[in-house]
């Protein structure tokens, strides 16, 4: 095998049946006084008019829940890489005091960064009626069954406002269990995932930059696994005669990893209620969803937030092709070239440029 590659170890590694038992460590649910302090600060938001794009921490003074949000943003960021808050009283909030909360909450985490082209800095996961099999449609605008993936951002948070009929479970697995389980049973794919793949931006282009960006699947630096996968952006840049075709080992190594990622010993799956914030690390998770039934007259409806975190670990140079760095100087996730950060209250489609498969 040549040099050894050593596995990964530290709380960021775990295995889904052993969280599921220990769920009373990662789901928290917000005391009355906490709901109460939420409940102030919205409308004390509200009162004042404050943009939705414009709430900061400052705004938003949580003295109580911001003992309970640096904990799990600690989880977050430091720990296992995950961790759900409940409570948010969304059935008796209307959709601007949902989004009020929450934009706030996120504040208390990091910087709201750009989800698509147009610039949504709070974005809506809603069954549109796409077609998922089609290169135009993006996966949360559908009932589909996603691939796992990560997204372009420290950290990924979900408030579920409405669940569907039936299934939606998101499924999450540490991707530092992914690599050592690869290490121990194929380590000739590990290298081949550790070695950079071309990517398609989807016309997502900041400036001065190319079409597609080139980044490995697994990136140890600096004493940490870091990890970017999304497949379908790496299938689709073979439309550049630029990108080298992809190799029968590059594919199986892609093979493997899915694989691995849909076995039950090693993802945990999560039910979603209303007024649940999962919060999730791009750099130590990947993530999925199954496929939902949707309930005609109650749809499926989460906000979604891309947020840019200070203390996140720091990020070798592949990243900062791939994206340009926010003042704070973490990856700004899809903020165009002349284009302002919002935060729509109804689900919009993303516009040119994002019609790729990611969540």
């Amino acid at each position: 095998m040549g040099e050894q590659i050593e596995p990964i170890a530290g709380p960021q590694v775990w295995r889904g049946p052993d969280m599921a038992v220990r769920e009373d460590e990662w789901r928290i649910a917000m005391s009355a006084s906490e709901i109460a302090e939420l409940d102030a600060a919205v409308e004390a938001v509200a009162a004042r008019d404050i943009d939705i794009i414009d709430i900061r921490k400052e705004d938003f003074p949580l003295p109580i829940l911001s003992k309970t949000l640096e904990k799990l943003r600690s989880d977050v960021l430091s720990g296992r890489g995950f961790g759900v808050l409940g409570g948010v009283p969304v059935d008796r909030y209307d959709i601007h005091r949902s989004a009020i909360a929450y934009f706030g909450i996120g504040s208390h985490f990091g910087e709201a960064v750009s989800q698509n082209a147009k610039g949504h800095a709070l974005g809506h996961v809603r069954n549109l009626g796409f077609d998922y099999g089609r290169s135009l449609t993006r996966g949360y605008q559908t009932d589909a069954r996603l691939p796992y993936h990560t997204d372009a951002s420290d950290v990924v948070g979900l408030l579920c406002l409405q669940t569907g009929k039936s299934g939606g479970l998101s499924s999450i697995v540490s991707s530092g269990a992914l690599f050592n389980e690869v290490r121990a049973r194929r380590p000739d794919l590990l290298k081949v995932l550790m070695a950079p793949f071309y990517r398609d931006r989807r016309d997502e282009i900041p400036a001065g930059k190319n079409p597609w960006y080139v980044i490995p699947v697994f990136n140890p630096y600096e004493g940490r696994l870091l990890t970017s996968y999304v497949r379908s952006t790496v299938m689709k840049a073979q439309r550049f005669d630029e990108a080298p075709r992809l190799t029968e080992a590059q594919i199986e190594a892609m093979d493997f990893l899915d694989s691995l990622a849909e076995d039950s010993a090693l993802h945990l799956r999560m039910v979603f209620n209303p007024g649940d914030i999962q919060f999730l690390n791009n750099h130590f998770i990947v993530h999925s969803r199954t496929e939902y039934e949707e309930d005609p007259q109650n749809p499926r409806h989460l906000l979604r937030l891309w947020l840019a975190c200070p203390e996140g670990p720091a990020l070798p140079a592949p990243y900062w092709d791939f994206q340009d760095p926010t003042e704070s100087g973490r990856p700004n996730g899809y903020l165009m070239p002349g284009v302002e950060l919002s935060a729509p209250l109804a689900p919009e489609d993303g516009g040119p440029g994002s019609s790729d498969t990611r969540l």
